[in-house]
């Protein structure tokens, strides 16, 4: 307990160490069954200061989706020069291998949502808003009805694939990648074929 006390007071950002303390809580056991308890005491903090940063499990998984979002952006950068699916194809692959850093938590924390679908209704507005920024970051329109259409298309194929990265352990992602592929083909017919 007491190194991981040290590890905190030499932090820059006690908010950092609390999701890497979940992460790592989730990657050991099953995530329906880690507590916020056991997130400030992994984190080397208490659960009065834990309560000062964040309002629950819901807030911290929130937390690390904008890393990743962040960390995605960073390295892909402002768009390439295709088309706007291979952009998107692009940059949601990037956004797995940003994900396989995480994995085993990632799974363990997918899996508490089968358990427990209200904490996926809990997070779908936060996926809204980073499928928001991936289509911002290939310079597709986000702003009204249509903006909103490809939001939800770009949720509804990344939620497909995420399924897919669930069960594909290998180094390339192949089923992943083919899963995501037909996904977009599909949308970018659905979405010609309705001006959006």
């Amino acid at each position: 307990m007491a190194s991981k006390r040290q590890k905190q007071t030499i932090s820059s950002n006690p908010r950092t160490d609390v999701v890497d303390a979940a992460l790592a809580l989730a990657a050991k056991r099953d995530w329906a069954n880690v507590t916020m308890g056991d997130i400030a005491e992994e984190a080397g903090i208490s659960l009065s200061a834990l309560s000062q940063m964040f309002d629950g499990r819901e807030d911290i998984l929130a937390a690390y989706a904008r890393r990743v979002d962040a960390d995605v952006l960073e390295s892909y950068g402002q768009g390439g020069g295709g088309s706007h699916r291979d952009c998107l194809f692009d940059i949601l692959m990037e956004r797995f291998d940003r994900l396989n850093r995480d994995r085993e938590a990632v799974v363990s924390i997918l899996g508490s949502f089968c358990a427990d679908p209200k904490q996926m209704v809990i997070a779908l507005p936060h996926l809204g808003r980073s499928m928001a920024w991936m289509l911002e970051a290939c310079g597709i329109e986000t702003t009204g009805w249509r903006g909103a259409a490809r939001v939800l298309g770009l949720s509804v194929i990344y939620l497909a694939a995420m399924r897919q990265w669930k069960d594909d352990e290998s180094p390339d992602m192949a089923k992943t990648m083919a899963s995501l592929d037909r996904s977009l083909a599909r949308t970018e017919r659905w979405a010609e074929t309705f001006g959006i």
